[in-house]
């Protein structure tokens, strides 16, 4: 396949994730938890297949290398906003949080590369991902017992996906030896 129709592709899907952050939160905001899930759902599907699109290209664009972390602070920071707005997560979680993605946003836009993704900020993502899709779940899918038990799993990951972010964080400013 073309290796430029492959990374358009990619680039296309990682936009249309940056989109999907407003329309879940306005979801969220209005009581719509199954629309959000699903929101959410797509958007974390989209960020595997704009990845896997760009390897089979032979790799990603500069432009996409930096726009895919972006894009993913964005769609996975405005759930967590909200969490944090229904006092479900402490508020110095999310500003850990937010500091470490303006720091490594603004350490990414400094590199020519973009600054490509490490194993552990990868890691760090899918982690926030499958913390927020059990956090969300919605209450009318499953009996209040069963969904208090899969939100509270989703709790539960929410923080080593915190720690993986501070670690990973380290990763990417540590000076790399030659």
């Amino acid at each position: 396949m073309n290796p430029n129709l492959l990374r358009s592709t990619a680039n296309g899907l990682t936009i249309g994730r940056a989109l999907l952050g407003l329309p879940m939160v306005i979801a969220l905001g209005q009581g719509q938890a199954s629309l959000a899930w699903i929101l959410l759902l797509v958007g974390g599907l989209s960020d595997w297949a704009d990845g896997w699109l760009a390897r089979r290209a032979g790799g990603g664009s500069i432009w996409g290398a930096q726009l895919d972390p972006l894009t993913d602070k964005i769609f996975l920071l405005a759930p967590l906003l909200w969490l944090t707005q229904q006092q479900r997560l402490p508020l110095w979680a999310l500003w850990l949080l937010i500091s470490r993605e303006l720091l490594i946003s603004s350490w990414r836009g400094g590199q020519a590369s973009g600054g490509a993704a490490s194993i552990a900020g990868k890691a760090k993502t899918l982690l926030q991902f499958a913390a927020l899709l059990l956090m969300l779940w919605p209450q009318r899918w499953l009996p209040p017992q069963v969904v208090s038990t899969i939100q509270g799993l989703g709790w539960c990951l929410f923080w080593p996906s915190l720690l993986l972010a501070l670690a990973s964080a380290s990763g990417y400013l540590r000076p790399k030896s030659n």
